[in-house]
């Protein structure tokens, strides 16, 4: 079979070693040889998107983003790897799989967003009494600490200080402080239930 038409073109059906031919100068910037490639390709294209999507106009915007990718990314593409058509199809698969999930996504932050908008009673006084409890809590493993430790965690965490300038404060040197602070954060963490 012969792979042009009267006007030139690369015929859908000689689409194999031609339209590799045709990616090549492609990505060496041929608008032309790329132009080709739209005409044999968008129309496989654009049935596996639909396949996929099963929306017209989704379909439609998947498509041209697809082909965009392909002029976009033509010089990756390796002839001794695969044929165009195969690598331009599994790009139009990745890309209507991903706006598949995209969209599953949406839906799914859009359920949780109703869900919790409904009037689910919400109990403001076993917040308030929790919350006091856990910061008791806090306050007693915090008490539980040696004063050294005691002093740069309430210096780093409650002062919002850096090593340094705790190490400026109590007068002592940098890795001291960083010792004090792991040592007495471990025990917090005891304290609290965590894994030490």
């Amino acid at each position: 079979m012969h792979s042009n038409d009267r006007g030139g073109h690369v015929r859908q059906d000689a689409a194999g070693p031609e339209l590799d031919r045709l990616m090549v100068s492609a990505a060496e910037g041929d608008r032309e040889a790329f132009a080709e490639v739209y005409d044999v390709t968008a129309a496989p294209v654009m049935g596996l998107v639909r396949r996929i999507l099963r929306d017209t106009a989704q379909s439609e915007e998947v498509t041209q983003e697809v082909l965009l990718e392909v002029w976009r990314t033509s010089g990756r593409f390796r002839p001794e790897r695969g044929s165009a058509m195969t690598w331009i199809m599994t790009l139009a698969h990745r890309r209507a799989v991903d706006r598949v999930r995209s969209a599953q996504a949406s839906q799914d932050r859009e359920h949780r967003a109703a869900t919790l908008s409904e009037d689910t009673p919400f109990d403001e006084v076993a917040e308030q009494v929790e919350t006091r409890m856990e910061w008791q809590r806090v306050r007693s493993c915090v008490r539980g600490l040696t004063d050294i430790q005691r002093e740069t965690v309430v210096l780093a965490y409650y002062g919002g200080h850096t090593y340094k300038e705790i190490a400026q404060s109590l007068s002592l040197p940098l890795g001291t402080v960083k010792t004090r602070l792991r040592d007495g954060l471990i025990r917090l963490r005891r304290c609290l239930g965590g894994k030490a």
